[in-house]
């Protein structure tokens, strides 16, 4: 995948540090994550306005997220993020891997068109 990468989005292949897909709705943006990502100097790639077909986290980590939690019921908000984390460090290292190849070629197909 990186090899497609380097040939249909060269500055980003060759640039140095991290790069992170970033939901640009405005509910979803919070200024304070938007300060510590700069300060972490983690270059950010918004979502296209409008496009619900290109937010890459439901192709894959939130379809898993939602089988985890099905039928579940919880009675306070400890019990909800204890299940999301049980979630998290349940999951096996490659899923992480897997969500982030997913979102770069969805982000490489819509950005090459």
């Amino acid at each position: 995948m990186h090899q497609k990468l380097r040939v249909k989005q060269p500055a980003l292949a060759n640039r140095k540090g991290p790069i992170v897909p970033h939901d640009n709705a405005r509910p979803h943006v919070s200024q304070i994550t938007v300060q510590k990502l700069n300060s972490l100097k983690f270059e950010t790639l918004p979502n296209p306005p409008y496009s619900p077909d290109l937010s890459p986290t439901d192709y894959h980590f939130f379809k898993h997220l939602n089988h985890f939690l099905n039928e579940k019921t919880f009675m306070n908000q400890e019990a909800v993020e204890n299940a999301f984390e049980q979630f998290i460090v349940t999951r096996p290292p490659n899923f992480y891997k897997n969500v982030w190849n997913v979102m770069v070629l969805i982000l490489i197909n819509k950005i090459s068109y």
